[in-house]
Order: structure tokens, then C-alpha cells, then sequence
């Protein structure tokens, strides 16, 4: 069944896009996509009376009082053939850039140029009819999308076979399952072989072989040629598929830059927000107290490459003149511990410096962690090793292009199915 023509000027557009023929190779322009100091104010109404006020506001051509910006000062441009991740925690403005791009929202301020055909799955649903079956909005969402009656024919059963629904193809879509109308979405979407596909989360629904067909779809659409912008919150479907990405924060670009860099920018972001580690006590307090205490801590350097060496060196106070033992740690900056040893273990004696000072120092060779951010702890504890006291730490950085799992890197070696 196809849908008449009053349903498809009805429906909303998964997105807008002119079919035309696109120009030779040579006349096609390589920057595809350039925003300048783009923002997206949206209005705040919270009484009747402002209401109002707002539709006065707008008949007059004024702006609206009271906005709430959820986009400022937005700037990048993307190459033909380039690939883009877009990251951000929910509400830092990741959905109304994507429909500013893909022309859904008009952007409040800035310019936005966009070139070549656009292919965007933005809205879970968006373009589709509750009441036809799959097969009839098919026919709806490729109409909306600039296709002809010829083109949709020619390409339907791709789209069928893509989207894998089987007998549910023919079932209204109001019974669909979520990760079901985003299969039909992705599968429409990209058969229109556009110049610059658009995606929202499409990765975070769908079951396991869905997603690898997914990923396996814009490695083959990258490998050739195609132009990626990707919205998603797995930092490794951004790593795997973008060579830079765009951090948004409060609808502001807080990093834009290579895909690695700013994705681990992001999780030790995260990481630190979850942090439970706390600040050790003064150390005035600590000795008013009588306690073991670190006096100083400095490290080698804050921010290493993966394998650089890495030192400590610190002094710390002893209430009662003897020897304290030192407790050394690492741990993500989530707090959770990659490593930590104390001097007692390797039998090494701290160096008296006074009657209540000692110092100590540590290297880690060829230091194997992760790229990412790390906190190098010191704890000072009693001569016996049995009471630990607060501790002092310092930050690391650690720098490295990667898309290893887990916090440190492991030598290893394939074997290629041949015994040696």
C-alpha cells in the first residue's frame, strides 16, 4: 500500500534533501559542511501572560526576553571524505546541531553551509506513519526523502534486506519494537547513497548483529568516499569510526580535535565526576594530630607518553621520629586502583633527612598504562605498616593513540594459526 500524497506533505522528514544529480567529480566541492559561531536560543515560557509577550515579541520582530541557549559559538568544517563524532553528556546540545545541520531547526545566529546530499537519521520514528505497515513507509520515508517512484522501486528490496524484519515488514509500525523502526530508519537512510550521512545514537539501539551491520556499513561508506557525521555516546564506536571528534558542554565546544585526544579528554572528564577519592587532611592537622604524614610529593612530569618512565619523589613526617613506611599507588582518576606498593614490601628504608623527616623516591620504568588520566598517590603509615594516613597525589596524564581496552597495555603476540 502506498501512502497518498496529503500523508507525505503531513509527516515530518527524517530529513530534508533536493534530489538532484549530483555534478562531476571534479566540480563537487571538498569542504562539505562549514559552521561559523553557530547558536540555537529557544524560548522560555513559564505563564500564560509570557506567552503572550513572546507572540507580541515575534510580530514585532524582536527576540524573545527570556531564551534558553542551548547552542553558543559553535565553529568547524568537515571535509569530503572525513568522518566527525559528536560527544556530550545529555542536554549539552548534540541533537539541535544535527537538526541545525540537516536543516530540521534554524540556527538563532551564525552561518551554516552545508553541500551535497544529506542523509540523516535524527529521531527515533521521525518520517514514519503508526498506521501503515513497514513495506508502506518505505515508499513514505524515501518520497520524503527526494526519491522518484522509480528510484524507491529500484532500491525497496535493498532496504528490506537491510533492515532484516522478516514478516514483520507487512505490520503497522505502531507494533515495532524501538531497535525495529531504527533497522527500517538506518536501512532508508542509506540507501540514498548520500554525500554526508547523519546519525543519532542509531548504534544504541538495535540488537549485537545489527550494530556490526551498522559499522560494517560506514567502514564500506567511508572506505569510499562517503563524508560521516556520528552522535554517540560509545567512546569506542567514535574512536573506530571517526578520525576527529567534537566535544560539546553546555552547548559549547569544550575540545574539537583528533578522535583519540579528545574522547579520553572525555572519559577522565567523566571519570573525575565519579571520582569517590577525597583530598588527604592538612598536613598542620595531621601533625597537630600525630600522625604519619606526606610532606611534599612531586612527579617526574604530569603528562608522559605510554612507556615513558615515570618517578616520584617525596619527603614524609614522623611524629615520633621513627621510620614510616611509604604506600605508593596508582588509580584511574575514577578512583579505581591500577597498582599500589609499600616500601616494607620490597624491604627498602626510607632516608632520614631530620629528627622528623624522611624522603623517598620510586620509578616505574617504561610505565605500560593506558592513554588516560591517572592520580600518583603517596601514603605515609606507621613504622609497622599496619595504620595508613591520608595521602597527598598527584595528577598524570597519560599520552598515546590507542583503541586497547582496560588500563594497562599488555606485550603480546599474535599467532597466525602457524605453530613456531
Amino acid at each position: 500500500m502506498t501512502p497518498d500524497a496529503d500523508v507525505v506533505a503531513r509527516s515530518k522528514t527524517i530529513a530534508p534533501v533536493r534530489a538532484t544529480t549530483p555534478p562531476p567529480e571534479s566540480e563537487r566541492p571538498t569542504t562539505l559542511m562549514r559552521l561559523a559561531h553557530v547558536g540555537k536560543d529557544y524560548a522560555k515560557i513559564e505563564t500564560r501572560a509570557g506567552r503572550m509577550r513572546l507572540v507580541f515579541d515575534l510580530l514585532r520582530g524582536r527576540a524573545a526576553a527570556h531564551a534558553y541557549r542551548a547552542l553558543d559559538d559553535v565553529s568547524f568544517t568537515l571535509e569530503r571524505g572525513e568522518s566527525l563524532g559528536i560527544i556530550g553528556e545529555n542536554g549539552a546540545g548534540k541533537s539541535t546541531l544535527l537538526k541545525i545541520i540537516a536543516g530540521v531547526v534554524k540556527a538563532t545566529r551564525g552561518d551554516v553551509d552545508v553541500r551535497g546530499r544529506v542523509g540523516a537519521l535524527l529521531e527515533l520514528g521521525a518520517g514514519f506513519h503508526p498506521e501503515y505497515s513497514g513495506l508502506a513507509n518505505i515508499d513514505l520515508a524515501a518520497a520524503l526523502l527526494g526519491l522518484s517512484q522509480r528510484e524507491i522501486a529500484s532500491k525497496r528490496d535493498e532496504i528490506i534486506a537491510f533492515a532484516d524484519l522478516g514478516d514483520h515488514i507487512r505490520d503497522p509500525i505502531k507494533q515495532y519494537s524501538s531497535g525495529m523502526v531504527v533497522r527500517l530508519g538506518f536501512a532508508v537512510a542509506t540507501a540514498l547513497s548520500p554525500e554526508i550521512l547523519i546519525t543519532d545514537e542509531v548504534l544504541a539501539v538495535g540488537d549485537e548483529s545489527f550494530q556490526k551491520r551498522c559499522v560494517a556499513w560506514m567502514e564500506r561508506f567511508l572506505d569510499g568516499g562517503g563524508t560521516l557525521l556520528l552522535c554517540s555516546h560509545s567512546m569506542y564506536h567514535i574512536q573506530k569510526l571517526c578520525a576527529h571528534a567534537l566535544w560539546l558542554k553546555d552547548g559549547r565546544v569544550a575540545q574539537y580535535g583528533p578522535a583519540e585526544d579528545v574522547t579520553r579528554a572525555y572519559l577522565a572528564y567523566h571519570e573525575e565526576k565519579s571520582a569517590t577519592a577525597k583530598a588527604g587532611m592538612p598536613l598542620a592537622e595531621a601533625k597537630a594530630s600525630g600522625a604519619y604524614a606526606i610532606e611534599a610529593l612531586d612527579a617526574s612530569a604530569d603528562q608522559v607518553s605510554q612507556g615513558d618512565d615515570v618517578s616520584l619523589r617525596g619527603r614524609a613526617y614522623s611524629p615520633d621520629g621513627r621510620a614510616p613506611v611509604v604506600v605508593v599507588g596508582i588509580v584511574r582518576a575514577d578512583g579505581t586502583p591500577v597498582f599500589g606498593i609499600a616500601s616494607d614490601m620490597d624491604d627498602v628504608a626510607v632516608r632520614r633527612i631530620g629528627d622528623h623527616a624522611f624522603e623517598f623516591s620510586i620509578t616505574f620504568p617504561a610505565l605500560p598504562l593506558a592513554p588516560g588520566k591517572y592520580w600518583l598517590r603517596a601514603h605515609a603509615a606507621d613504622p609497622e605498616g599496619m595504620r595508613v594516613f591520608d595521602h597527598v597525589e598527584r595528577d598524570l596524564v597519560v599520552r598515546g593513540r590507542t583503541r586497547e581496552l582496560g588500563v594497562v597495555h599488555l606485550a603480546h603476540r599474535w599467532h597466525d594459526g602457524v605453530d613456531r
